[in-house]
């Protein structure tokens, strides 16, 4: 779905917001309802999402930070949805999320129509469990997929698993990913695609502290370092709140300069609602050269 400056999947079957407001946002993944907080979602809800009776569990933060679930009904501690062809499992962790970023998928759908069966090479960094190195990977692309946090990549490792995707074909890092992209750079390695999906605020693999707004521009401007003779994409994922799309475009701009032949398309991420509306979801933009652009 597209709308405006707004993108929005509306190809999931096995996931769906069934409403939203209040602070809260109402899913089914598959067979389970969840209710989880969304900061984004500050208007007045249709009815009140706590007292939907089919509601397996709620998650609740505490005003002293963090938070837990509260479950009404048994569920699996983990189970699969399907996304077209591809596969992913879901678990909710204590840190409210289920292990997966729905809103990504018309990233992994761009993505894959770029790759095309080409046998290219992919870094994706903060790469969490994996679903746009499985979406990528499912496309014939070989990845390396970069995560600070060994349980994240774990779980990246059975998500490319359950997919039936060639263990050849995907290259696990548990490093920061700065310090990585640096050592790749000296090496001399390059990719044709580049993926980042970074927090707000975050540790590496030894404690390094990560701020997006200090940090994004530097890790953006060394991975152009990394890029092949006749790149395919970047792509540049936040959900940092207040950060525009502008704002990315401007960074990937700005550091591609007048080496490639590009064109940045930057846009809001969101998710079809039951409700009829998009619940806003972060932000993304990508560059694209075409495998006959590349340097100029």
């Amino acid at each position: 779905m597209y709308n405006g400056n707004m993108r929005a999947s509306n190809n999931w079957v096995d996931y769906s917001i069934i409403a939203s407001g209040g602070g809260e946002k109402l899913e089914k993944w598959g067979a389970v309802y969840l209710l989880r907080p969304d900061p984004q979602a500050i208007w007045k809800p249709k009815f009140d999402l706590s007292g939907f009776r089919m509601m397996h569990g709620k998650y609740t933060r505490s005003q002293s930070g963090g938070g837990a679930w509260e479950f009404y009904k048994s569920l699996p501690k983990e189970w699969v949805i399907n996304y077209g062809k591809l596969k992913f499992l879901i678990s909710p962790t204590n840190f409210k999320h289920t292990g997966l970023f729905p809103e990504q998928a018309v990233n992994w759908d761009k993505m894959a129509e770029l790759i095309n069966g080409q046998n290219i090479r992919v870094l994706n960094l903060f790469g969490y469990t994996g679903g746009a190195t499985v979406a990528c990977a499912s496309a014939s692309a070989n990845v390396t997929h970069v995560d600070s946090s060994r349980g994240m990549m774990d779980v990246c490792k059975r998500n490319v698993e359950l997919n039936g995707i060639p263990e050849d074909r995907v290259r696990y890092i548990v490093d920061d990913c700065m310090k990585f992209v640096l050592r790749e750079i000296r090496r001399g390695k390059t990719y044709d695609a580049i993926i980042m999906d970074p927090p707000s605020f975050g540790r590496g693999a030894n404690g390094e502290v990560w701020k997006i707004e200090e940090h994004l521009d530097p890790l953006v401007h060394e991975c152009v370092k990394l890029l092949s003779d006749e790149p395919l994409f970047f792509l540049v994922n936040s959900y940092t709140t207040g950060l525009q799309p502008t704002v990315i475009k401007n960074i990937l701009a700005t550091n591609l300069g007048d080496e490639y032949t590009f064109g940045i398309d930057a846009f809001e991420v969101g998710l079809p609602t039951h409700e009829g509306i998009v619940l806003p979801a972060g932000c993304s933009a990508m560059a694209v050269f075409g495998r006959k652009g590349g340097r100029r």
